[in-house]
């Protein structure tokens, strides 16, 4: 069992919740982030347990990573550092490019010159890395093209399939499920996992990839308009306002509740992979973003939601998962409801202080599916 582990991204919504799980186990924890404005505020706010080392650097910069394995020689890592806009990346691909991609490849090479190697590489990966994912059609399935600008712009919100006959989504598995990205932000979370597993592969070291689904709940940030579409739809409900609902209000996306995701990447350390794995990690309960603000709009007892036909270029129609490999590979198994993850939500941000976003204030919802 690996006795101490550095979480790339670590002062982040999953990172410092990981830190304190590991803390809390007996492991010796070091952080390495960049403190971004857009995730912790102007003023760098953290919310990690006092043991935990944390080294200010930016992952894209050598000399930060050689100071930090100066520090550290870590049994694990875990590595979440990464820039997560779905439309962010479309418009900043080099921020993406770079974080995520040579972000990555900066931390082997500075394992590398430290001739350090970690007994297992964690990646944190997204679920958005498999595109539209696989539908089936009748008896046929297929991997759709990503819908066009224009094929949006005209309402027609499902995939074409090879058939007249209607398609329906299939919930993605890492053993079976072509990863096809449709948006940049995708396509360096799958550079990533590609970039990992020939390093590891080549040093005998271990990798475990979990593909994350919408990951939600407490210690999300509030400011933030990329931090996911149910803090979004949580805050607006508690100033009563009408929750926005885009396309036809059938989009569809797995909601896993922030704990049961702690457990995952918490079990995947203490099982380590042999050598490699490629795990989905999610609620296995596919929920329609129309569906998800009714719940919390009900909860807030604000207004019903509105369907309108906008869209974002660059969103997939549905996103699920199979979690039975995770289940089998980890003996882990989510315990979080999205009724209960979303009072649960609800009740931590009436707690926090005003977050300086008022009735009058507009926050874009174009930026939140990722």
């Amino acid at each position: 069992m690996a006795t101490s582990v550095l979480i790339t991204g670590g002062a982040g919504f999953i990172g410092s919740a990981l830190a304190r799980r590991l803390v809390g186990a007996g492991y010796d924890v070091a952080v390495m982030d960049v403190l971004h404005p857009q995730v912790h505020g102007e003023h760098g706010a953290i919310d990690l347990p006092p043991s935990v080392r944390l080294c200010t650097g930016d992952v894209t910069h050598a000399p930060d990573w050689d100071a930090v394995l100066r520090l550290c020689r870590p049994s694990q890592v875990v590595h979440l550092a990464a820039e997560t806009g779905t439309a962010q990346s479309l418009s900043e691909a080099t921020r993406h490019g770079s974080v995520n991609v040579v972000g990555t490849t900066q931390l082997l090479d500075a394992l590398s010159r430290a001739a350090h190697v970690p007994d297992q590489i964690v990646l944190a990966s997204s679920r958005a890395v498999y595109g539209e994912g696989a539908w089936q059609s009748g008896s046929q399935v297929f991997y759709p093209q990503p819908r066009s600008h224009a094929q949006l712009a005209s309402g027609v919100w499902d995939p074409h399939g090879p058939t007249d006959l209607p398609a329906i989504p299939l919930p993605s598995s890492a053993g079976r499920t072509e990863p096809r990205p449709t948006n940049i932000y995708a396509a360096t979370k799958l550079a990533q996992e590609h970039i990992l597993a020939a390093w590891t592969a080549a040093h005998d070291s271990r990798l475990s990839v979990l593909r994350l689904q919408n990951v939600y709940g407490p210690g999300q940030s509030l400011t933030n308009s990329y931090t996911g579409i149910v803090a979004l739809f949580a805050r607006l409900a508690r100033q009563q306002r009408a929750l926005e609902v885009y396309e036809d209000g059938q989009i569809v996306r797995d909601f896993v509740y922030i704990d049961d995701v702690i457990a995952a990447l918490f079990a995947a350390i203490e099982r380590p992979a042999s050598p490699q794995r490629c795990l989905d990690i999610g609620s296995g309960t596919p929920t329609t973003i129309h569906e998800l603000a009714l719940k919390i709009a009900a909860i807030c007892h604000a207004p019903e939601p509105v369907v309108v036909a906008k869209f974002r270029d660059g969103d997939v129609r549905a996103a699920s998962c199979d979690i039975e490999p995770a289940k089998r590979a980890l003996d882990w198994l989510p315990q979080r409801a999205l009724e209960d993850g979303l009072d649960a939500l609800l009740g931590w941000i009436g707690e926090q202080p005003e977050s300086g976003v008022g009735p009058g204030d507009h926050t874009p919802l174009t930026a939140l599916l990722r």
